[in-house]
């Protein structure tokens, strides 16, 4: 009876996050609204760097969170992220805002954003191995990686080929628009690792 007990209370167990999963609707885009402006926030923290014309920012912490919590709807962020950007709300890196932003240097990187956060949150809500830290960290480095820097540098190279008319080799374009960034983006894919690994433990821990 004892063991039939305990099954039974672990079946009743859920994961944290599964409540904002299961939200309405209107509360998604509400979240999502939240998580875009989050990312906006986070894009004013920024450094700019004297030889590349794409600056350091916090917006890959924001990114990769908005897929862990909102799921399969986590590409829902940063679209209306990129959307409201476009059409002139300022909150891109820079206090910036407008459809050039897309067709400049860091254009590309927009693009990843979306992309990045909608393959990170079906993965972590749909295979539940990568709400474990170490399965969690190598899907995050992917995606961040693969989903916003090979957008992001292929737009830099045809930005510097035919805006800027001075073509970037591929050693050139990776010192510009990958390797500077990879030191903090590792420490923030490790934070939101921690962060989702984290909350699916506690989740646990508190529904015993």
């Amino acid at each position: 009876m004892r063991t039939l007990a305990n099954t039974n209370t672990l079946k009743k167990r859920t994961f944290l996050l599964d409540s904002i999963y299961n939200l309405s609707i209107p509360q998604k885009i509400l979240l999502s609204f939240l998580l875009a402006s989050f990312t906006g926030f986070c894009a004013q923290l920024r450094v700019k760097l004297p030889w590349t014309p794409v600056p350091v920012t916090g917006q890959t912490f924001a990114v990769l969170l908005s897929g862990i919590l909102l799921g399969k709807l986590g590409g829902v962020s940063q679209s209306i992220y990129v959307a409201l950007g476009l059409l002139g709300l300022p909150w891109f890196s820079g206090g910036r805002g407008g459809f050039s932003i897309l067709l400049g240097s860091t254009g590309g990187y927009l693009l990843g954003f979306i992309f990045a956060s909608t393959f990170v949150g079906y993965v972590y809500q749909s295979q539940r191995i990568f709400r474990k830290f170490i399965p969690l960290l190598a899907l995050l480095t992917f995606s961040n990686f693969a989903f916003i820097y090979v957008p992001g540098l292929l737009q830099l190279y045809f930005w510097s080929k035919f805006v800027n008319a001075a073509p970037l080799d591929s050693i050139t374009l990776l010192r510009l628009g990958l390797l500077p960034f990879v030191p903090g983006d590792l420490l923030k894919i490790f934070f939101v690792a921690l962060s989702g690994s984290g909350l699916h433990s506690k989740a646990k821990t508190n529904l015993k």
